[in-house]
This record gives structure tokens, C-alpha cells and sequence, in this order.
């Protein structure tokens, strides 16, 4: 996490929809093996920002650079086929739903399968075993592995997206509130597995969500959102410990419903 180098670096990047701002003139790195959590209420910016960052939004300005083998590339410039290649290998992105993060129809080993597929596996077995492997992993029982993600809980489905997204390694991932919609003993579990998988991988990670307990517990740093503005940035622990800005303690407090 203290390499020299950024893995992703963001320059700059804006968004508005019409006369309203979605995010404003947001820049900063991230370091590999970095967690950034990404906070503010509702309409804050922070989802803008998230899928302008993922590519699933064009912002207006600015620049989105990854560290590829060919250096930092700006993601943005890059073709459409290029992209893809990155998404599907480098990169993974966690939904809130996790019916957004699956196919529905397909069994939970074939989920997982299918990630492994899109990056040139193709033996069987080799996919077979890599999916029992990743189901363990995510706490979910061998004997699932044909039974489909709609049999499952919430709490089993976002545990499956997980292991959909983690089982190629990827550099970066994006999450996009997590633990949202579980009740609070299931989002418990999920986190104590979230906090273990990026521990042990190394992950690179950006986490948007309202929940600061989830931060406090996964995030090395913190951008607090307003506006569509960043407001209050820096280590984790000392942005909620000591904020600085009016409305970041406000959250804290939890005055603020976000």
C-alpha cells in the first residue's frame, strides 16, 4: 500500500446532468493493495462518481488512469473491446443488488464460471474445481454448487457476486454499498468476509456506501461527499475520529440520516 506508483489515478472528473451537479472536479490516487471508502448522504455525488470511475458512466471532464502492462492508461480513451478486457479480468464490480451482479438462470458454479470462461479457461474440471473452491471461500456449501442464485438468500446472493467477481484475481475492485438491503446480523458475516478476502488477496478496492461502520472496517482512506463536491479526505480512523468539516461530523454524529 505505500508503493510509489498508483495503481488508479483520477484527474479531474466531473459530471453534471443538465444545470445539476452530479460529481465536481474529483482527483485522486489509489495505491495498490489501497482501500478508499466514499461517503455522503443521498444524491451526495458518490454513485455518479462510482460509475463514472467504473466506466458505466462518460463524465464531462477529467481523466480515469490504470495502471496496465503498457503503464497508466486513461480508461477513458480506450476502445470499447480493450474495456471489456478490462472488466472482465482486472477489474470487478460488486451491486448493491446482487440480481444486478448475477445471472439469474445459471447455476452458482456456472456464475462463477462464466468469469473464468470470459478470460480464456476452458477445461471443465479446471473450472469445475475452481468454482467449488470460490463457493468455499464465500462460505457457501459445495452440494449449491448446481442449484441457482434465485434459490438463495440475499445474504448468499451477494456472497456468490463476490465470489463471481474475486475468483479471476483482479487488481481493482468496485463496490457499490455492499451490505445494503441485509439486516445487520447477515451484514455482519459479510463483512467479516469482505474483511478477510482483502486481506488476504491484497485487494485494491473502492467502496461507496452510507454505512460508516463498513468503512471504519474496511477502508484505509475516506472521501467524505457533498454537493457532488469532495469535502473532507484522509486516513480512515482520523476523518471519523477528528472530522473537520461541518457536515462529515454531522454524519459521524449520525445527525444526519444518510
Amino acid at each position: 500500500m505505500n508503493a510509489a506508483k498508483p495503481l488508479f489515478s483520477v484527474q479531474g472528473l466531473s459530471k453534471n446532468y443538465g444545470s445539476r451537479i452530479g460529481c465536481a472536479d474529483v482527483s485522486f490516487d489509489l495505491f495498490p493493495g489501497e482501500v478508499l471508502g466514499i461517503v455522503g448522504e443521498s444524491g451526495s455525488g458518490k454513485s455518479t462518481l462510482l460509475s463514472c470511475l467504473a466506466g458505466h458512466l462518460k463524465p464531462d471532464t477529467g481523466r480515469v488512469l490504470f495502471e496496465t502492462a503498457a503503464g497508466l492508461r486513461d480508461t477513458l480513451t480506450m476502445g470499447e473491446a480493450e474495456r471489456r478486457r478490462m472488466a472482465r479480468s482486472d477489474w470487478a464490480f460488486v451491486h448493491q443488488n446482487p440480481r444486478d451482479g448475477l445471472r439469474m438462470g445459471v447455476s452458482a458454479g456456472g456464475n462463477v464460471g462464466e468469469r473464468l470462461m470470459a478470460i480464456g479457461a476452458r477445461h471443465y474440471g479446471d473450472i469445475r474445481a475452481a468454482a467449488v473452491d470460490w463457493l468455499g471461500r464465500v462460505e457457501i456449501a459445495a452440494d449449491r454448487i448446481d442449484d441457482r442464485p434465485r434459490a438463495f438468500s440475499g445474504g448468499m446472493q451477494q456472497r456468490l457476486q463476490i465470489a463471481r467477481n474475486l475468483v479471476t484475481g483482479p487488481r481493482l475492485v468496485f463496490m457499490d454499498e455492499p451490505t445494503g438491503g441485509l439486516d445487520v446480523s447477515v451484514q455482519a458475516r459479510l463483512l467479516d468476509l469482505l474483511r478477510g478476502l482483502v486481506r488476504e488477496m491484497g485487494l485494491s478496492a473502492i467502496i461507496v456506501t452510507h454505512d460508516l461502520a463498513v468503512v471504519r472496517l474496511l477502508a484505509d482512506r475516506l472521501m467524505v461527499m457533498k454537493g457532488g463536491h469532495v469535502i473532507e479526505q484522509g486516513l480512515t480512523d482520523q476523518v471519523l475520529d477528528d472530522p473537520q468539516h461541518a457536515y462529515t461530523q454531522l454524519l459521524v454524529s449520525s445527525v444526519l440520516q444518510v
